[in-house]
């Protein structure tokens, strides 16, 4: 599964979250303990050991919200790759970077930190749709 996010952060605009993961069903019994009411089948993001993936805790400090859209399969490369289309900057996720594609131009504003590329490019070009804030 993927779980996405998008955050509207004043004076930045749209912000994309994404983590990928897996869905888990817990036995009746911790599900009884942990909130009855809530669905019976759970998310796990897939763990990086760094940054917002450190663990669990880590993925939901830095979530926006506890809210998420979740979608069918690993699609984080597919939203990163429409989010930088779209110019919107990608602000966490647990996608390997050889499954990335952004547009050759983001280069030029960094190849190490990719999210920070994410927002210089995004600020650079402008958003595809709308006016600059």
């Amino acid at each position: 599964m993927t779980m996405s996010r998008l955050n509207l952060v004043k004076g930045l605009g749209p912000v994309l979250q994404l983590t990928e993961g897996y869905t888990i069903e817990l036995p009746a019994g911790i599900h009884e303990k942990l909130n009855p009411t809530w669905p019976t089948t759970w998310f796990a993001p897939i763990l990086t050991g760094e940054g917002a993936f450190m663990d669990v805790y880590s993925v939901m400090a830095n979530w926006g919200a506890n809210h998420g859209a979740i979608s069918y399969g690993h699609i984080g490369d597919q939203l990163i790759t429409l989010a930088s289309m779209l110019r919107i900057p990608v602000s966490m996720h647990n996608v390997s970077r050889d499954r990335i594609f952004r547009p050759s131009s983001w280069n030029a504003f960094g190849t190490e930190n990719l999210e920070g590329a994410d927002y210089r490019s995004c600020n650079n070009f402008g958003p595809l749709y709308g006016t600059r804030n």
